[in-house]
């Protein structure tokens, strides 16, 4: 079972960042041709854009798995240890609600653009392509809390509590 976190943890991290990637370059290489060689090239800058936002919504699982999430914790660090433990657990339940309507309804986008037929207006990428990252990016966040749901279950919440593990 830790082979296969660690292969989880470590294809998020490559794939996110691949995307991150190639949406930098991209963008250097659309600065490039319009600027140095003077030939702007359309599609760049939407290619960038959707690569970008893929490698955003598949880093979303990361920031959790290291706590690196916005939150406000005014209240929180003022709770003893049972309530910070009745904390952690309501709002990773109210978390997985979440993930399963965001996956749900990300899910009815990319059907109705895939029976819409919408394609992208400077390179024809079928729109439904650009939004799978919404159920795709739902799931992957869905199995990050249901993770850290049965760690705070377990009394293992010790791994989130520290950002360089």
């Amino acid at each position: 079972m830790k082979a296969l976190m660690k292969f989880w943890a470590w294809f998020e991290e490559i794939v996110s960042g691949i995307f991150f990637l190639v949406g930098i370059f991209l963008i250097f290489y659309g600065v490039f041709m319009r600027y140095i060689v003077n030939d702007p090239q359309a599609w760049v800058e939407e290619v960038a854009r959707y690569t970008i936002i893929w490698g955003t919504f598949l880093g979303f699982g990361m920031a959790l798995k290291h706590n690196q999430h916005i939150q406000v914790d005014i209240l929180y660090d003022r709770l003893g240890e049972r309530g910070k433990n009745v904390m952690n657990l309501i709002a990773t339940l109210l978390s997985i609600v979440f993930c399963l309507f965001y996956t749900y309804y990300g899910l009815k986008l990319v059907m109705a653009r895939f029976h819409s037929g919408m394609v992208s207006l400077d390179v024809g990428i079928p729109m439904w392509i650009v939004y799978l990252i919404l159920p795709i990016s739902g799931v992957l966040f869905l199995l990050r809390f249901i993770e850290r749901l049965v760690n705070i279950l377990r009394r293992k919440d010790e791994e989130y509590a520290n950002p360089l593990n």
